[in-house]
C-alpha cells in the first residue's frame, strides 16, 4: 500500500538546525549503542543473553489461582526523611552522590524543599501468587519498608518543592535480566533535566552514565512541583491550568528500562493543588472535593509471563521482546480489593511493558457496570464523561475513574475485565476487544464507611489553557517524528538513540507543533515526549481525519500512534532547560533504540 505522508510544513531538519544522529547500529546488535562502545559505560550494564525468539518457544506461565491475595485496604504513602548529608545546589560527590550536573533554580526551591528518601533494592520473598514460589524482586522503597506493597506513593503538592534522594542499593553481582543501575524518571514531572531520570544518567556506586561525571550511591532529584508558565506568568507558582496529578516513578537506564522496570522498579506520585487538594473535606469552595486517601486507590496493570517453575521471566535481547499472559495488579496476579460502600477514585495506570489495556467494569456475570472518568495521563479533563462503560490505555497511559460503590450492598462482588486481546506472542500491538475477556481485579464490597462520604465529581474539573488561533498555529514550527522499524530494531526518522546528540534544539519558551506518524500498519506506538504536557490537534489515519475522543482532547503525554497515522501535537518548552528524550513507551521499542534526546536551549 501507499504510504501515507504527514502534512506540509518544515521537517524536522528545516526547523532549529540539528545535528544529525550518525551512523546506524549494524543489524542484530545487541550492546548498548555504537555511541557508548568502548566507554565504561558500556562495561556498566553487560547483557545477560537470554533465548531468543528464533532461538526458543518460549512456553505459557504457569497455571494460577485466582482471588488468594489482598491488596492493602489503604495505599501506602511515602513520608518525608531527614537527609543527611544535607542536599546541595551541586553533586555531592565527596559524600557518595553520582555527578550529576547542577541543580537548576536552586536559589528559588532547594532551601524551602521538603525531604524525602527512596531506596532502589532487592526484596526477597515476594508472593505474585500463591501458585508460584516467593522470589527476589527489585522496588522502590521507604527506609522503613512496607513489606504489603512493592513501592510506596509519593503525595505531594504544588507551591512545595520536594527533594527525593534515590539511593541504589540494587546487588552489584546481579545475574539475570535487567541491570542494577538505576535512572529514575518522574513521569511527567515538569523539572530540570539533571532531575528528570535521563536514561544516560544510570548510576550504581562503581558506575556511572555517559551523561554523569561519577558514580555514586545516591542522586538528589529536585521536583520543583511548579506548573508550567512559571516564567510567563511572573505569579511564583505558573499556571493552575496546566497541573498534574496522576504520574508515576520508573526506573529509565539506557537499554535496561524494560527489564528494570519488569523486575519491579516503578511507583506512583500523586500531585495535588487547590483544586485537586487530595481532601474532600476541603472547606476551600474553589476545591473539588473529589475522593481522597485512602479511597484515592492508584491501580498499575502489567503484563509478565513467568517460567515453568513460576520464576519471573523476560527477554531483554529479542527486538521483539516477550509479551506477557500475566497481568499483575500492584505486583499480585489476580488479587482482590476490598472496598466501602461509597465513592472512590481509581487512578489506573498501564505500566507495561507491552501489552495494552481496555477494562470494564462488570458483575460475576459480565454485566457492563457504568462509572466516571475525570482525568486522562496526568491531567484533569474540563469535565468529567459521565456513565462511561471502559477505559483503553496503551502502554505509560493512565485513566482516572470515580465508581460510585453506595450503588452496592455489602457483599457485592465485581470484576476489572481486560477485554482487549493480542495475537499470541505478538508485542507490537493489541488484536481486537473480545467478550467477556479476563477478570484481572475482583472488588468485593465489604464494609460500611465509617463516616459520611462528603467527596462528589462536580460538573467542571479544571479548564484548559486556550488553544492558539488558527493563524497563529499556521506559523508556528513544525517538526516531523517518523517511528518505524528498521534493520531488525525501531528507530525514529531512520535512525537510533545517540544519547550524546541531540536531535532538535529547541528555544526555551518556544512553542511548535509535533507530528508524529507512521507508515507501517503493523505496530502500535506509545508515543511518549518528556518535560511537558501536550495537545492533541488532529488525528489522520490513512489520508483521513478521524475524530479526537472526548478523553484526549485535554492535556497528554502519550499519544498513541497506530496504523498509518498522523498526529498532530501542539507543544511548548517552558521554565527549564537541559536534555530530554521522546521514545515509545512499548518499553521493547524504547530498549531496541526507538528514541531521540532533544534539548532545551
Amino acid at each position: 500500500m501507499k504510504p501515507i505522508s504527514p502534512s506540509s510544513g518544515p521537517t524536522e531538519a528545516q526547523g532549529t538546525v540539528c545535528p544529525a544522529d550518525g551512523e546506524l547500529a549494524p543489524p542484530g546488535q545487541l550492546s548498548r549503542r555504537s555511541f557508548l562502545q568502548g566507554s565504561a559505560a558500556l562495561a556498566a550494564a553487560p547483557l545477560i543473553l537470554a533465548p531468543s525468539r528464533s532461538e526458543a518457544v518460549v512456553p505459557p506461565s504457569p497455571p494460577t489461582i485466582a482471588w488468594q491475595e489482598f491488596l492493602p485496604n489503604e495505599p501506602a504513602l511515602l513520608y518525608g526523611s531527614t537527609l543527611n548529608p544535607p542536599p546541595t545546589e551541586l553533586a555531592n560527590t565527596a559524600a557518595g552522590e553520582a555527578g550529576r550536573p547542577a541543580h537548576q533554580r536552586w536559589a528559588e526551591f532547594g532551601p524551602q524543599a521538603e525531604h524525602y528518601e527512596l531506596h532502589a533494592a532487592q526484596r526477597e520473598g515476594w508472593v505474585f501468587n500463591p501458585a508460584y514460589p516467593p522470589q527476589p524482586v527489585w522496588t522502590f522503597q521507604a527506609a522503613v519498608a512496607d513489606l504489603s506493597v512493592l513501592s510506596p506513593v509519593v503525595h505531594s503538592h504544588y507551591g512545595h518543592p520536594m527533594i527525593c534522594r534515590i539511593y541504589n542499593d540494587l546487588p552489584a553481582n546481579h545475574t539475570g535480566f535487567g541491570t542494577p543501575e538505576i535512572s529514575t524518571h518522574l513521569h511527567n514531572a515538569h523539572i530540570g533535566s539533571e532531575s528528570d531520570g535521563f536514561p544516560g544518567d544510570y548510576y550504581s556506586p562503581t558506575k556511572a552514565g555517559p551523561s554523569l561525571t561519577a558514580p555514586g550511591g545516591f542522586k538528589d532529584h529536585l521536583y520543583s512541583n511548579i506548573y508550567a508558565g512559571y516564567d510567563e506568568l511572573q505569579n511564583g507558582i505558573g499556571d493552575y491550568r496546566e497541573a498534574l496529578g496522576t504520574l508515576f516513578y520508573h526506573d529509565h537506564t539506557l537499554d535496561f528500562t524494560a527489564p528494570n522496570i519488569v523486575r519491579g522498579l516503578m511507583g506512583f506520585f500523586l500531585l495535588f493543588d487547590h483544586l485537586d487538594s487530595g481532601n474532600e473535606k476541603d472547606p476551600n469552595p474553589a476545591a473539588l472535593r473529589l475522593p481522597s486517601h485512602p479511597y484515592d486507590y492508584p491501580l498499575s496493570f502489567c503484563d509478565r509471563r513467568f517460567d515453568p517453575n513460576g520464576i519471573l521471566y523476560y527477554d531483554q535481547v529479542s527486538p521483539e521482546g516477550i509479551l506477557g499472559d500475566k497481568t499483575i495488579v500492584n505486583g499480585k496476579i489476580q488479587p482482590v480489593l476490598r472496598v466501602a460502600r461509597r465513592k472512590y477514585r481509581l487512578r489506573l495506570l498501564n505500566g507495561g511493558p507491552s501489552r495494552f489495556y481496555q477494562f470494564y467494569l462488570v458483575r460475576p456475570n459480565n454485566v457492563i457496570q457504568p462509572f466516571t472518568y475525570i482525568a486522562n495521563d496526568g491531567n484533569l479533563l474540563e469535565k468529567p464523561l459521565l456513565n462511561q462503560t471502559n477505559v483503553r490505555l496503551g502502554v505509560a497511559e493512565r485513566a482516572d475513574i470515580v465508581v460510585d460503590f453506595s450503588r452496592y450492598p455489602v457483599g457485592t462482588e465485581l470484576y476489572l475485565a481486560n477485554r482487549l486481546t493480542h495475537r499470541p506472542e505478538d508485542t507490537r500491538r493489541p488484536y481486537q476487544v473480545v467478550a467477556p475477556g479476563e477478570w484481572v481485579l475482583k472488588i468485593v464490597v465489604d464494609r460500611e464507611p465509617p463516616e459520611q462520604d462528603l467527596s462528589q465529581v462536580p460538573a467542571n474539573l479544571r479548564p484548559l489553557p486556550p488553544l492558539p488561533t488558527t493563524a497563529q498555529l499556521a506559523a508556528l514550527p513544525v517538526r516531523k517524528f517518523l517511528f518505524e522499524r528498521r534493520q531488525n530494531m525501531w528507530a525514529i526518522n531512520g535512525q537510533f538513540i545517540n544519547l550524546n546528540t541531540p536531535r532538535a534544539l529547541v528555544p526555551m519558551g518556544a512553542m511548535e507543533i509535533w507530528e508524529l506518524y507512521s507508515v507501517d500498519d503493523g505496530w502500535d506506538h506509545p508515543v511518549h515526549i518528556h518535560f511537558e504536557e501536550g495537545r492533541l490537534l488532529s488525528k489522520t489515519t490513512n489520508g483521513k481525519n478521524v475524530a479526537i475522543a472526548a478523553h484526549e482532547k485535554g492535556r497528554k503525554d502519550v499519544f498513541n500512534i497506530s496504523d498509518r497515522t498522523v498526529l498532530r501535537v501542539l507543544m511548548r518548552f517552558r521554565d527549564y532547560k537541559g536534555k530530554y528524550v521522546m521514545h515509545c513507551h512499548n518499553l521493547i521499542h524504547e530498549d531496541h533504540a526507538m528514541m531521540l534526546r532533544w534539548d532545551i536551549v
